[in-house]
């Protein structure tokens, strides 16, 4: 035992909106009777970053006499509840600084409409922010606020040649792969990005081969986290570029 930082949790305060707990990347919240709770003293390493995440202010950190903070207990705990190790959860993108794809941008449809003479297949295009990985989005991205979300499989707009007009009109756009990227990653992010934004609908856009149907089980195993149901429609392409 010794005197350490540690998390200290009001419930007066606490709505039970459940933001804090993929925010702790230790796994050392949970939600129980409606209330955030500390697993185990030993998962929490102190460092606050829980505390942006909670949006009543019930989160607070308090020096106190506590058993030490255990990275290699906190592994295998979070290995039992299906959760990155800490290393692999603080792990970021490997980008450049001031990578111009990490800022935030929303703009309006482009008004101008394609030139009488051009080919029919060209068009305008429909997207309306940046950016548009899934890695790189944030869950506060105002952009999300009660929006109709498009989660598209990374191989979907090469394929699907009417992508634009048919799928992107008038929803948010986020990309994916869920064979090659960090699916835990993903479901710990989508998770977030339901509990704070509200949508509306969530599409889920994906490929006919079997590992591209991931995209459906991490949108599943988010909304089963949050506990929130959102309205959701899936889109199968064809290899083709064909609706399936």
């Amino acid at each position: 035992m010794a005197v350490r930082s540690i998390i200290k949790i009001n419930e007066d305060l606490c709505n039970g909106c459940g933001l804090c707990v993929p925010g702790c990347a230790e796994g050392a919240l949970q939600i129980v009777d409606g209330k955030a709770k500390l697993v185990k003293e030993q998962y929490c390493d102190g460092l606050g970053v829980c505390l942006g995440e909670c949006p009543t202010g019930a989160l607070t950190i308090e020096e106190r006499e506590s058993v030490e903070y255990d990275e290699a207990a906190t592994n295998q705990w979070l290995k039992s509840i299906g959760r990155p190790t800490v290393s692999a959860a603080h792990q970021q993108p490997d980008l450049p600084c001031g990578c111009p794809g990490t800022n935030l941008k929303t703009f309006g449809k482009r008004q101008e409409e394609a030139p009488a003479n051009a080919p029919a297949s060209v068009g305008r295009s429909e997207l309306t922010q940046w950016p548009i990985q899934l890695m790189l989005v944030p869950p506060s991205a105002p952009f999300l606020r009660e929006a109709d979300l498009l989660l598209a499989a990374d191989c979907v707009p090469f394929a699907y040649p009417d992508f634009h007009r048919k799928m992107l009109n008038g929803r948010a756009l986020l990309i994916a792969c869920p064979k090659l990227d960090n699916a835990e990653l993903y479901v710990d992010k989508l998770t977030q990005m339901i509990l704070r934004n509200d949508l509306r609908s969530i599409t889920i856009a994906h490929m006919e081969v079997p590992c591209c149907f991931g995209l459906g089980r991490i949108v599943n195993e988010a909304m089963q986290r949050a506990g929130v149901k959102v309205p959701v429609m899936s889109i199968n392409v064809g290899l083709e570029g064909e609706l399936r």
